[in-house]
């Protein structure tokens, strides 16, 4: 598909989105289309399979064509689904696919015109079975090693929502809209070598964060600045055993660094967020990584962790600001706090979360989480943490300046940092000063290719550069007490211009003897009109 395809799928997919925008807010009606374009992938990608297994088992009958009612349907079906729950982690019969049902809802718009024939027409009313539809989904993994992933995948697609419409033939009628428009698109399914529709649903969870307000940083980190995380993290590797988020959102970062690599053996995130949790299970299986190469848990990171006894080559994270957590004084005896002497304060768990990622960091890995500035430079418990770090355990690799107002939600800068527990460059940290590298786009900041080649390559060949970079000693460090304020040690203030004072009082004799003359010369005009002079 070339860029201008992609680019008119994602418009068809953002036009369709829009028929719900009068309906309801942004965030409302992301779970309903986004939640549809899942249910189209899931049956595409179901009736591909059963096709192929039909096909291989020497049968010309294509599987749409099934009659389920019949015997010969029941076994053909039976053999079916043993093979596609194993392979693909569920199951929908026939009658049960996307297409199938958008024709049903289609009948509305034919039938308009003619009310009475619309109201008359009981097949075309789909609301009731969509909403099974959904829960057999569900449950056709149940028992087996996907049930985990699918579980309440569909809990948010609320069918008997009154913002939908006021009737149910109303709802019906919106629902069915969007199906018929949604059944016209090809997603090319069959071409295993494109993600296009993977790449499409980043696009739409893209376009609802920018309009999502705060509530944007809760699912959402910018594509520009999850390049940067991501190709850090995997400076000088091609295959990854596993990355980990704890903050996950949407899934898009995590997604991000296996565009980096050749391969990622395993994907690892918790999200607290009902919504996005779904969101970020939805997002993993329709960029085709199979149900047994991840795990999400919908938990609290810090309060309730569920992956501890794991640790992670990679990890990253765009962890909420400052956000509170309880700070419980029974975190003192946690490993993951423990050995620091003191906690993160309960009105910001900024340090909480990088404690915990370090925890979880496997000996040759790398971490990068974006943080606000606030944690280079805050004194109290924040202080002795960010000192322990990097005097005692020497884990911090660099610090990196975003520009401000790149996040959805927030205007605030913000900044990158790195860890590693095997450092190449022990004796040292780099710190970046990006925050004036950026192309103003409306009212958002954005980092352009050149400005994340430049953050990253200036990461990687760790040089110092005038103004942009510079790779200060740890005892320099120590000399600022910990501080690690970016300007402290990138000096991006442009000299002040040397003043001759000769010169200028020079200039000021001649400006005055000028002004001499120029006096004489009024005098003698007003000399000739024979009026007062002013001297």
């Amino acid at each position: 598909m070339s860029i201008d395809q992609k680019k008119q799928l994602e418009q068809q997919l953002w036009n369709i989105a829009n028929t719900l925008r009068g309906l309801m807010d942004a965030d409302e009606f992301r779970d309903y289309i986004l939640g549809f374009i899942f249910y189209k992938y899931l049956s595409e990608k179901m009736e591909l399979n059963a096709n192929k297994i039909l096909s291989e088992s020497g049968e010309t009958i294509k599987y749409r064509e099934i009659n389920e009612n019949t015997q010969d349907g029941i076994e053909y079906l039976e053999a079916i689904k043993d093979e596609t729950v194993e392979s693909l982690g569920y199951f929908l019969k026939p009658s049960e696919l996307f297409s199938q049902i958008a024709a049903r809802g289609g009948q509305i718009e034919e039938a308009t015109e003619d009310n009475s024939a619309s109201e008359s027409n009981t097949d075309s009313f789909i609301l009731g079975d969509l909403a099974l539809i959904l829960r057999n989904i569900e449950q056709s993994t149940a028992g087996t090693d996907s049930e985990d992933d699918f579980n309440k995948l569909f809990e948010d697609l609320d069918l008997t929502s009154t913002k939908l419409g006021r009737t149910e033939k109303d709802k019906n009628k919106v629902i069915s809209k969007i199906l018929g428009h949604l059944d016209k698109i090809d997603f090319e399914l069959e071409n295993t070598e494109s993600d296009i529709l993977g790449d499409a649903y980043e696009y739409l969870i893209g376009q609802f964060a920018s309009g999502a307000g705060k509530k944007a940083g809760e699912f959402y980190t910018p594509q520009e600045v999850s390049k940067v995380l991501s190709k850090i993290v995997t400076t000088g590797k091609t295959k990854l055993r596993s990355v980990y988020d704890p903050t996950c959102g949407s899934g898009s970062l995590l997604l991000r660094v296996a565009k980096e690599v050749q391969d990622v053996a395993f994907f690892y995130g918790q999200e607290r967020n009902r919504t996005t949790y779904n969101l970020a299970r939805m997002n993993m299986i329709l960029h085709d990584v199979h149900y047994s190469k991840f795990d999400i848990k919908k938990e609290d990171t810090l309060e309730r962790p569920q992956h501890l006894d794991k640790r992670f080559e990679a990890i990253v994270a765009n962890p909420p600001f400052s956000a509170q957590w309880s700070a419980n004084v029974l975190f003192q005896t946690d490993d993951r706090f423990s050995q620091y002497g003191k906690l993160a304060p309960g009105s910001k768990a900024d340090f909480a979360f990088i404690q915990h990622m370090i925890y979880q960091l496997d000996d040759n890995g790398a971490m990068a989480v974006v943080m606000p500035h606030g944690v280079l430079f805050r004194g109290g418990a924040e202080g002795h943490i960010r000192q322990y770090l990097i005097e005692d355990c020497n884990y911090l690799d660099a610090v990196i300046g975003l520009p401000a107002n790149i996040f959805y939600g927030t205007s605030i800068p913000t900044s990158i940092l790195v860890f590693k527990k095997c450092r190449e460059n022990p004796d040292d940290v780099l710190f970046i000063d990006a925050s004036q590298h950026f192309e103003k786009v409306k009212t958002q900041n954005m980092l352009r290719e050149e400005h994340i080649d430049k953050i990253v390559s200036t990461y990687r060949d760790r040089k110092t550069e005038e103004k942009y970079s510079y790779v200060a000693k740890i005892s320099e460090i120590k000399e600022n007490d910990f501080n690690l304020n970016i300007p402290r040690y990138v000096n991006t203030s442009e000299a002040d211009e040397i003043i001759d004072l000769t010169k200028i009082a020079q200039k000021i004799k001649s400006i005055d003897s000028s002004m001499v003359e120029i006096d004489k010369a009024i005098a003698a005009f007003c000399q000739e009109l024979n009026i007062e002079s002013p001297f």
